[in-house]
């Protein structure tokens, strides 16, 4: 800390370069925590304890900054727009990550058939019901798959049953009797569970 303030002066690390330091080293434990609540929903046992000891270990160096200056109102501040910024950036990882898998409904008045084809001949797995709704009968398509699939699922809907009603709902776990279904994109998260796996085991 002497060098950093020999280098800046006293008065920039104080008021500019420790709290923009506070602020980013929030943003990264708050994000990783974020994802951390996410990999305990999913049931990935291994991958939240790894995540949550680096959340925790830099929690513990910005708090330390944060008490050893109370004098301080822009570190407070520092403090709580990092945080406000780590929910964000946090979701928009996981987002982005697109880990485990979920349930997509489909429900449309019209007929289903072409749909329900063109997503076999993708070799998706699907189930289809017959339904009634309030205007009439309706088709019920029901499918598990990896959440990375779902934008070109919608897309899909979208073009051949415009009109349709789709619902998407998280699974934490899927029994092994289930097909899986074809182009799961498993690889961003697999090689790293995998790697933490073997770090734990």
């Amino acid at each position: 800390m002497a060098n950093l303030e020999t280098i800046f002066g006293h008065e920039l690390m104080g008021w500019l370069i420790i709290p923009i330091l506070i602020f980013l080293a929030r943003v990264i434990d708050v994000s990783l925590g974020t994802i951390r609540v996410i990999f305990i929903a999913r049931g990935m046992r291994f991958l939240a304890p790894f995540f949550g000891f680096f959340e925790v270990l830099i929690w513990l160096v910005v708090i330390s900054q944060v008490f050893s200056n109370l004098t301080h109102w822009i570190y407070y501040i520092s403090y709580a727009t990092g945080f406000a910024a780590g929910n964000y950036v946090g979701m928009v990882l996981e987002n982005r990550l697109a880990i485990g898998k979920a349930i997509l409904r489909v429900i449309t008045r019209v007929d289903a058939e072409q749909l329900a084809n063109v997503l076999r001949e993708k070799r998706y797995v699907l189930t289809t019901i017959d339904g009634e709704g309030r205007e009439g009968p309706v088709k019920i398509l029901f499918m598990v798959v990896s959440r990375a699939q779902l934008p070109g699922l919608i897309d899909l809907v979208k073009q051949y049953n415009p009109r349709a009603v789709y619902t998407i709902e998280d699974v934490r776990f899927v029994g092994e009797g289930l097909p899986a279904s074809a182009g799961i994109p498993r690889k961003r998260i697999n090689n790293l569970h995998r790697w933490v796996n073997r770090i734990f085991k």
